[in-house]
């Protein structure tokens, strides 16, 4: 069954025999006429249009308002106005509209070329005017307060940028600060409290900061794009009630996100941080926006993905485990990053995101001997055998088994570098490369003792300290390495996949 459409407009323009349900914000944004005559009565809801223009000129206007679109064919097989007398209202309107590039628009129609270039040009317009209006009106007017000063909070309808409802997004609680860092000193640039000083000057107690809400004036007509305020703001769910003041909605995420949701509701276009990107993940998929959620998911696995395909492990950096990027190698304190590989995981098991879920699988193979002898990575391993149900002792586990396949392609280039690409042509479970490394690995540690286990004069280890002759040999043992502890810890998990 269909969703009940909510009535979003706010200003009806009107001629002799037809009206047309607008709103005000858009007519602001998109005409440099409206939005003086709406900034001087903003209350207005009733506009009416000159009688001798045909109502088929103001179609043509609208659509190119709404949609920055012209129609090829400018009169329909059912209006009895010809088309000379259209073209004429809608010059009229559009100089007194101040939009001139509609009337050229229609002038380039013929052009297929033209028309082509002039509708992205137009397209692009009115985002980029839609998008002012946003920072302007939407970002530029919103409110920080007090949490539980929230309902002290007015907005009248009628109100200078046409908002007719105000989000709400709650900033994260904040920690209580450490005791010595309360009991510093006030600084001497602070000047005295007012107050007749008695015994020696004390310095002052610095105050808790309250936590804050954000507020945010916006647009139903905007909202609307997301499937879950559609349903908020239709039948007889209490936020479809008008009140005397705008209604304040509480959205279940920070003001940041809320802000990246909001950018792309009203244009369409956002620019995600890979620290906001988690959570725009999750604020996405409860919003019912799966153009974002993807968008959000591809700025995970591209912008998180650290190094490339070829990472070596002969000599690991410094990371801290669960870090989505690599921890600079010349930092031995450790960087804390924005997203833990962790939680991309188990935000790929909860939305089920199968992007997320390969990016992850790769992320960790190519890190592997960073993670494998961490308790959170072993508990990870044992919640995705935990996911199939009715598990039995021989099935396989998937986040294993795909970071057994990556581990494999991480590797793959020196085993192909050493001729044995027919061994690897057909081995998509990563068996033959490890059959490989294993006959590398042998041949390695057979050469080793024959030269009296000597450390080679390159000063190259491998992952458990033994010195190797050279980066491909000690790759190869590396993978053996790895496979080994994956095998050991299966064993400690009591899991056989």
């Amino acid at each position: 069954m269909d969703m009940e459409t909510p009535k979003t407009s706010d200003i009806t323009l009107t001629s002799d025999d037809r009206s047309f349900e607008l709103h005000k914000f858009l007519l602001s944004a998109r005409s440099p006429y409206f939005r003086k005559k709406l900034e001087a009565q903003p209350d207005t809801e009733i506009w009416k249009l000159a009688t001798a223009i045909p109502g088929e000129s103001f179609d043509v206007v609208l659509r190119y308002i709404y949609l920055g679109d012209v129609p090829k064919d400018i009169s329909s097989s059912r209006s009895t106005v010809s088309d000379e007398a259209i073209l004429t209202g809608v010059d009229k309107i559009s100089k007194q509209l101040e939009i001139d590039q509609l009337w050229e628009a229609i002038l380039e129609g013929n052009d297929r070329r033209l028309a082509r270039q002039r509708y992205q040009d137009e397209v692009g317009r009115a985002l980029k005017q839609v998008d002012d209006f946003f920072q302007a009106n939407i970002i530029g007017h919103k409110m920080t307060v007090d949490v539980d000063r929230v309902d002290e909070v007015t907005w009248k309808h009628g109100n200078s940028i046409f908002a007719d409802v105000l989000l709400r997004a709650d900033e994260a609680e904040y920690e209580e600060e450490e005791d010595d860092a309360a009991a510093a000193p006030t600084p001497s640039h602070v000047p005295p409290m007012p107050s007749i000083p008695i015994g020696p000057a004390l310095a002052a107690e610095p105050e808790r900061r309250t936590r804050k809400s954000v507020l945010y004036p916006v647009h139903k007509a905007m909202l609307i794009r997301s499937e879950y305020f559609q349903r908020m703001f239709s039948g007889e769910f209490v936020e479809s009630r008008r009140e005397d003041k705008l209604r304040v909605v509480r959205v279940d995420c920070s003001p940041a996100v809320l802000e990246l949701v909001l950018a792309f509701l009203y244009t369409e276009t956002v620019v995600c941080p890979l620290e906001h990107a988690l959570e725009l993940l999750y604020a996405a998929d409860m919003l019912f926006l799966d153009t974002l959620k993807a968008k959000a998911a591809v700025a995970i696995s591209t912008l998180g993905s650290g190094g490339g395909e070829d990472v070596k492990s002969s000599n690991p950096s410094p990371r801290s485990p669960g870090s989505l990027r690599e921890t600079p190698a010349d930092d031995d304190a450790g960087v804390e990053e924005p997203i833990n590989i962790y939680d991309v995981i188990h935000a790929a098991w909860d939305l089920r995101v199968q992007r997320l879920e390969e990016f992850a699988a790769r992320y960790l193979a190519h890190r592997l001997e960073d993670y494998i002898d961490d308790a959170e990575f072993q508990e990870l391993i044992r919640e995705s055998a935990d996911r199939i149900q009715k598990r039995e002792e021989t099935d396989t586990i998937e986040l294993l088994d795909d970071i057994r396949y990556y581990l494999s392609e991480r590797f793959r280039l020196r085993f192909e570098d050493a001729g044995l690409d027919d061994i690897l042509e057909d081995d998509d479970d990563g068996a033959a490369a490890a059959a490989a490394a294993g006959e590398m690995a042998a041949d390695a540690a057979a050469a080793a003792m024959d030269n009296g286990a000597e450390a080679a004069p390159n000063g190259v280890r491998t992952l458990d300290g033994e010195a190797a002759e050279d980066e491909f040999v000690s790759d190869a043992i590396n993978y053996q390495v790895l496979l080994g502890k994956i095998d050991s810890m299966l064993e400690r998990l009591n899991l056989d996949a």
